[in-house]
């Protein structure tokens, strides 16, 4: 295939509300670009960028896919992101790649809570932003109202490049307001619109609306706007000159039209990605470091090599793929270039153009250009390579902690071997996952962004790598502590042939403020316990404590003061002296009033504000504390403190109040009490397993 430079290259990011026709309309735009010989549909599994078993299964975008077209000798990456909330991380982490971003919205449904959260992705990646209402052949389509919702999400200075030539059913093809010509389709056609006249009865509405777009692309300059003062108006050469700057400087945020199901208006918007949408090269230079020094580069080829590795797929046969883009330089087949993290040096041989699965193989690569290379030795998403002599280190993307952990045990023995190594494959391919062992519980835990996207994860485990593992809530990490004080005597005596056993220590123990975790304090004097036993009493103390009092937990937060004791010159040793540490802190737990203590998380939810009350009160059912609102736009911020307990079910529960309109994000703040009647349960539920597990033993 034909090698194309930097400014050749247009990286679009297709993004929006999952269900709003991403993928669909990639699709189109595929076939319209003679890459696929049919249009290919989400609902038969055949899709270039939903390549992936669980995406066709489900039918949904899981992970970023990759596809390059060329169209009037450009070259187009469009990179089809996630929609929905639980694989909206994926999104943000593409987007990284990307020069400008294509907003798709629902013409039915406009703008959805999914579009304000990539919005704003693209907004910190500082993208210029263009948008599609799709779905305009569907019932109650309308893009007045649509472009409504838009100009309230994101401010007025969005605005309408098209208008649709008919509604709903009747929906044909645009009305292209710079040209001011009609394009009408066959429907499922090839997605080429035959060029016509407009029609009489839509004539008036398109001029209203061209002279907005004249007004709107001559506002921002003033050599344009002293021209449109002059003329009334501009030239098509001078509206697509203005526009394509605007865009660039994120003054205007265009608006088309288009049936992804359809493929009516897939050749507009190949059009006019190319000659709207700014090239890599025309992008702001470049941040990094070369070790405290801070750097720029621009995206050029005269620049020494560098890439930035943007996402890793493991492919069970070809081993992994790193995705990448060219940050500097022209990246040939065989180039050798050092990876900024393993200091390890690379080589890329057999580079390719992404095409879904598919690596189409080139020879080079420009700066701008996005491609990939398999089998990297140590290289993850997020690292830079770069040539050697010329250091620079890209940041990575900062993607939130997981909000929901669920508890993952093996099926059986040989799964439990390979459960490990297959899982770190798929962490491989999703940074936002996190898989690690709770060092109270001991339970290997599996932490994502919500249920449904952990679930995914067992089933790749299960499909691509022959691994069954099952799924459960985790034991919440309870902990103990004490809220008075005790004076105790703990003495450990035991008299056998030869030399006995012999230790003796009087200790008082007090509670700490929370999170002081331990004290020990030796106020032994005149040699009552001789300095080398005197670890061993701490020692059993600590042992102690971490079997738990009441129900097995770490007991916390208490301090102890060793002041007094006794000892033999025969019988006592260290380990008279740590039992005897272990039954004084026993008696002492009996007098220090135990209590039970429980994790409490941060929670932050983003909803719509006509949910806030619903999620107040919801909170309020699961013992939370509100701590404080705020509104962002037509968002109600909401921050709570609720305990762990509650916040298992949370994510259902959440999308079932807001019909799947809000967000959360929560993470660990601090421990507090347990009320009596629930610390009852608890203690009780944690004795009748201790007997059982006795009585199995028996």
């Amino acid at each position: 295939m034909k090698v194309y430079t930097g400014k050749e290259i247009r990286n679009v990011g297709v993004v929006g509300h999952g269900n709003s026709g991403k993928t669909t309309l990639v699709a189109g735009i595929l076939y319209t670009a003679g890459v696929t010989t049919r249009l290919t549909r989400v609902d038969e599994g055949n899709t270039i960028t939903d390549f992936d078993e669980e995406e066709v299964n489900r039918k949904i975008t899981i992970s970023t896919g990759v596809a390059f077209v060329e169209w009037n000798k450009h070259k187009i990456n469009l990179l089809d992101t996630p929609g929905f909330n639980m694989f909206i991380n994926d999104t943000k982490a593409s987007l990284v790649a990307a020069d400008s971003a294509l907003v798709v919205v629902d013409g039915v449904a406009g703008v959805e809570v999914q579009t304000e959260k990539v919005w704003a992705f693209a907004e910190d990646f500082r993208l210029p932003r263009l948008l599609v209402v799709n779905k305009m052949e569907r019932e109650r389509a309308d893009f007045e109202r649509a472009v409504e919702s838009i100009r309230e999400a994101f401010g007025r200075q969005v605005v309408p490049v098209q208008l649709p030539l008919g509604s709903e059913q009747s929906f044909r093809g645009v009305i292209d307001l710079i040209t001011m010509k009609a394009f009408t389709y066959e429907r499922d056609g090839k997605g080429t619109g035959q060029e016509t006249e407009i029609p009489a009865e839509a004539l008036e509405a398109a001029q209203t609306a061209h002279e907005q777009l004249v007004e709107m692309v001559a506002e921002g300059k003033d050599e344009l706007m002293e021209e449109f003062f002059d003329k009334g108006t501009l030239p098509e050469e001078r509206i697509v000159e203005g526009l394509r700057e605007a865009l660039k400087e994120r003054r205007l945020y265009p608006v088309l039209c288009a049936s992804a199901l359809h493929n009516i208006g897939a050749d507009r918007i190949l059009d006019f990605l190319v000659d709207a949408c700014p090239a890599p090269v025309e992008r702001p230079v470049l941040k990094g470091r070369s070790g405290d020094e801070e750097l720029e580069r621009p995206i050029a080829d005269d620049q020494p090599q560098s890439i930035f590795v943007f996402k890793t797929m493991a492919d069970p046969f070809a081993g992994r793929v790193s995705y990448f883009k060219v940050c500097s330089g022209v990246i040939k087949n065989d180039a050798a270039l050092v990876n900024a993290r393993t200091r390890n040096t690379e080589r890329l041989a057999h580079i390719g153009c992404i095409r879904g699965k598919e690596l189409v193989p080139v020879t080079e690569l420009h700066a701008g250009d996005i491609g990939g290379v398999a089998k990297l030795k140590d290289t993850l998403t997020g690292d830079t390579l770069y040539e050697k002599g010329a250091e620079i280190v890209y940041p990575p993307v900062q993607l939130p902690e997981p909000s929901i952990a669920f508890a993952v045990t093996a099926a059986s023995r040989s799964d439990e071997d390979k459960m490990g190594q297959a899982i770190q494959k798929i962490l491989e391919e999703d940074p936002s996952l996190r898989f690690y062992r709770d060092p109270q519980t001991k339970e290997f835990l599996l932490a994502g962004s919500g249920q449904q996207q952990v679930e995914v994860v067992v089933s790749k485990l299960n499909k691509r790598y022959n691994v069954k593992v099952e799924l459960r809530a985790p034991k919440i990490p309870y902990r103990e502590t004490i809220r008075g004080t005790a004076d105790v005597h703990g003495r450990h005596k035991k008299q056998t042939g030869g030399h006995g056993q012999f230790g003796d220590c009087k200790i008082r123990v007090s509670p700490l403020p929370r999170g002081e975790k331990f004290e020990f304090v030796n106020n032994i004097f005149g040699g009552a316990i001789p300095k080398q036993f005197i670890p061993a009493v701490e020692k059993g103390i600590l042992e102690a404590a971490e079997q738990g009092y009441l129900a097995g937990y770490p007991v916390v937060d208490f301090k102890v003061e060793l002041y007094d004791g006794q000892y033999h010159e025969v019988d006592s040793n260290e380990l008279s002296f740590k039992l005897a540490g272990r039954k004084a802190f026993r008696l002492a737990m009996e007098q220090a009033k135990p209590a039970l203590l429980e994790p409490i998380m941060k929670v932050e939810i983003q909803a719509p504000v006509e949910f806030a009350g619903d999620i107040m009160g919801d909170l309020n059912s699961r013992r939370g504390r509100i701590a404080g609102t705020d509104i962002k736009g037509n968002k109600q911020i909401i921050r709570a403190f609720v305990p762990m307990a509650e916040m298992l079910t949370y994510q259902n529960d959440l999308t079932s109040i807001t019909q799947g309109r809000a967000s959360f994000s929560m993470e660990f703040d601090h421990y507090d009490f347990v009320p009596q009647h629930i610390a009852e349960k608890i203690i009780a539920q944690a004795k009748a397993a201790r007997e059982g597990v006795e009585e199995e033993e028996d």
